[in-house]
């Protein structure tokens, strides 16, 4: 069930000419195991709908092996040539990126997903390798790209703190160098071009909720600037293409954003609170847990990502979820989400402690958005809860532990 309490069958939204629409258990086959599907009427039962399959043949007289694999992609759209697309997504293979692929894929389009991997993975999409649709390229975006496309979806940069403080150097010149590159392209191809901006650039706000006319209150040269201020400029550099060289540009300013497929050890806090849980650690909280943000999930930002390239407003849109928790509480809730799941498997629950430690420099205080904007122009807004995607991520997370793939 939704948040209105209506069936949830299908993601995506029907509007400004193109269907995003998709089957929900579709898109859950291709990050959760079977027996991890419980949302779903069919579980344990269910084969996995993408078999693969290596294959070797031996040859005595030459002394020598061939193989072959065997795979079988998810159905997808059957479009007719001029309703397909021809999608670059720049940080495909990261954690929002490898979802907004998933969805072009089902849809029938055209797919080049351009990573350097240094926080993606080639497991996020290797489900698409080799399939005609889809195109995967090891790039840099701070290097110049020449490829033909008709839409660019701009998503490559670190977004989780470790990461993006790693090298705040390299931070800067992706957001700057790889925008500008991007943004190049899109002028030769006359492609439109979204770029996904971020709740950062509002900084500590003093206005609240945030909406997209506020102007921030950012730490310029504090140890988050490198991606806080690596993104307002991202936004500055948009809007000059646009007003100067009549770029279509659109500009999608994301507010936390959790699902399958994040990084465990990205140090995010949604991330964090389910591996602990999951493992029977202590969950930490930096603060005195008072500190508010709003959490949405991974597949109600790919419906709006979606609707907002192919709509017409070009003005910076909040894509978030309204409900805000204190960190405090959402802790609690994690905790019982997690309890849970690991008693419908039949484990041994032990308690968990939540325990306190300093809190990082130049971290916001409250984090909210103001979605009008989105609701007006988009008719977006969230439809899953935010137990909901806890619980699908804690599945998600418990699959992988116990295959040994995380640790």
């Amino acid at each position: 069930m939704d948040r209105t309490g209506n069936p949830l069958t299908t993601v995506g939204l029907n509007s400004f000419g193109f269907d995003s629409t998709v089957n929900v258990e579709d898109l859950r086959a291709l990050y959760l195991r079977p027996r991890h599907r419980q949302m779903s009427s069919q579980t344990s039962t269910e084969q996995d709908p993408m078999p693969s399959q290596l294959r070797s043949t031996y040859d005595s007289t030459s002394n020598s092996v061939s193989y072959t694999t065997v795979s079988k992609f998810p159905p997808v759209k059957l479009l007719t040539p001029h309703k397909k697309k021809r999608i670059l997504v720049t940080g495909g293979a990261g954690f929002v990126g490898s979802h907004l692929v998933d969805r072009l894929m089902l849809l029938g389009h055209d797919v080049i997903v351009v990573d350097n991997f240094f926080t993606g993975s080639k497991t996020t999409v290797s489900h698409w390798v080799g399939h005609p649709n889809f195109e995967l390229i090891r790039h840099d975006v701070t290097e110049p790209l020449n490829i033909e496309c008709d839409q660019i979806y701009h998503l490559a940069c670190p977004a989780s703190p470790p990461h993006y403080q790693f090298d705040a150097v390299k931070t800067l010149k992706t957001a700057f160098m790889g925008t500008l590159n991007l943004l190049g392209l899109a002028k030769r191809t006359k492609a439109r071009f979204l770029i996904t901006s971020t709740s950062e650039i509002y900084g500590d706000p003093q206005v609240h909720p945030q909406p997209e006319d506020y102007w921030g209150n950012v730490n310029p040269i504090g140890i988050r600037a490198c991606y806080d201020e690596g993104k307002r400029v991202s936004e500055t550099l948009t809007y000059s293409y646009q007003r100067q060289e009549n770029v279509e540009v659109r500009v999608a300013r994301i507010f936390n954003t959790f699902g399958p497929r994040m990084n465990p050890q990205d140090g995010r806090v949604v991330s964090n609170f389910v591996m602990q849980a999951l493992k029977g650690e202590d969950m930490t909280i930096y603060g005195d847990g008072k500190q508010t943000r709003s959490f949405q999930y991974i597949h109600d930002l790919i419906d709006g990502l979606i609707a907002l390239m192919n709509s017409d407003e070009s003005r910076p849109v909040n894509l978030g979820n309204t409900d805000e928790f204190m960190v405090g509480d959402f802790a609690e809730m994690v905790r019982e989400v997690v309890k849970e799941v690991k008693e419908q498997d039949g484990e041994e629950i032990k308690p968990l402690n939540i325990v306190y430690k300093p809190i990082p420099s130049d971290d916001p205080q409250r984090r909210r958005p103001d979605n009008s904007r989105a609701k007006e122009v988009l008719g977006w807004h969230p439809r899953w809860t935010v137990r909901m995607g806890v619980e699908e991520m804690a599945r998600y997370y418990k699959a992988l532990l116990e295959a040994g793939e995380i640790e």
